[in-house]
């Protein structure tokens, strides 16, 4: 078999990385990176998360690291993983390991020496893949060399059997798919398609985590269409439709070309009815943090098929992301992409009127002096933002309605 190496990367000139491979015997062949440090750098894609395995025990890593005055975290050391923490980023070192037992949610494993035996655990080929961190010549056991080449995402060994280990694999698949596939995998497809039901069992934030990491892969849409095609969602999420993917696939096109990055939870929103009891719903069930439950049903709010203002209005209104949301929802076309430059040029204005300039107009302190601001408020946002002196001209306006009114009554 031909040798293949890492080509160079900023990732692997890291001296303290270098430092913890000496620690860890990397020279001796104890220790090698793996997953998706190694995967990326071959497709030339930026690495974020370097993760090292290794064949040294938990407690003989955790006494390196010590002696070596490394901070050392065991956040997972009942599956063999300890954190180095480094002063350019955390390295999860996680000793080589086998599967014991699995219920489709959690393993029993135990310590091994053997590197097929931790890369045959693994879920796919493209993730198997380990590389020496000096010489960077790569270790592939399962063909993941060739499946990157050919864009192709596939189960190590039998796909059924991966699923049943961990049915998170189903979603991951697709997520990988849509990330780095091109054609999908014949067998795996057949798996994930006739295991779809067994996402019924899966904690909420496990799903909620993978499907919004799809969202924003390059091959999203297609990705998606493929799997309500076979009916992969539907045990989950069952409001997410072909009509919802090719409303996404337009706000996808229109943030490509306003220059946005994609935003998983405006593209989430997309793929929902127009209804923000919908986007409750939604949160509820993928257990959405209470800043993404607010910029769900946000997005889903106002009147369906208008945005409901300017694109400065709807910034000082609601944010620029939420502004950018309900825009791209809620138009197309060059009006889409116009309007998402303009939210994104926008300086959002400080409204320059207080209460206090309501009472020194003679107001009494009370409810009156906040409806009166209001009031003044949404005529300073209808007129476009206007200068201080205008601004006091529309204050002077309402203090004389209001004293009108108050007369009268």
């Amino acid at each position: 078999m031909e040798r293949v190496t890492l080509p160079a990367a900023a990732w692997r000139d890291r001296a303290e990385l270098q430092d913890l491979c000496r620690v860890l015997r990397a020279d001796a062949g104890d220790t090698r990176v793996v997953g998706g440090a190694v995967r990326d750098t071959l497709l030339g894609c930026a690495v974020s998360d370097i993760d090292l395995a290794t064949r040294q025990a938990p407690e003989d890593v955790l006494a390196a690291l010590q002696r070596a005055r490394i901070k050392a975290v065991p956040t997972g050391l009942a599956h063999g993983t300890i954190t180095a923490v480094l002063p350019d980023g955390a390295v999860e070192v996680t000793t080589l390991r086998r599967d014991v037992s699995t219920d489709g949610r959690h393993a029993i494993v135990a310590f091994t020496d053997d590197w097929r035996e931790d890369a045959a655990r693994r879920d796919f080929t493209m993730n198997a893949l380990y590389a020496d961190p000096a010489t960077g010549e790569i270790f592939d056991y399962f063909g993941g060399i060739d499946d990157l080449k050919a864009g192709r995402v596939r189960f190590i060994g039998d796909p059924l059997q991966r699923i049943a280990e961990d049915h998170l694999r189903i979603l991951r698949f697709f997520r990988f798919h849509a990330r780095f596939g091109d054609v999908p995998d014949v067998d795996g497809l057949a798996a994930c398609t006739a295991r779809a039901n067994d996402l019924m069992a899966l904690s909420r934030e496990r799903i909620a985590a993978e499907v919004l990491k799809l969202l924003v892969a390059r091959g999203a849409v297609p990705t998606l269409e493929l799997m309500i095609a076979q009916n992969i969602l539907l045990p989950v999420l069952p409001e997410i439709t072909a009509a919802g993917v090719a409303k996404m696939a337009k706000v996808a096109d229109h943030e490509a070309e306003a220059d946005l990055a994609p935003h998983p939870l405006r593209r989430l929103a997309a793929l929902l009815p127009h209804d923000p009891s919908v986007g409750e719903i939604i949160a509820n069930r993928l257990k959405f943090s209470n800043v993404q439950r607010r910029r769900l049903i946000s997005a889903l709010s106002g009147p369906a098929g208008t945005p409901g203002g300017t694109p400065q209005t709807l910034a000082y209104r609601l944010g620029p992301d939420g502004a950018l949301d309900r825009w791209l929802l809620t138009t197309s076309g060059v009006e889409a992409v116009e309007g998402a430059r303009a939210i994104v040029a926008f300086a959002i204005p400080v409204f320059p009127l207080t209460g206090g300039a309501l009472v020194q107009r003679g107001v009494g302190k009370g409810p009156d002096v906040a409806r009166l601001l209001r009031q003044v408020e949404d005529s300073w946002v209808a007129e476009g933002f206007p200068n201080a002196v205008r601004t006091a001209q529309l204050a002077d306006h309402a203090v004389d309605q209001w004293r009108r009114s108050t007369s009268i009554a």
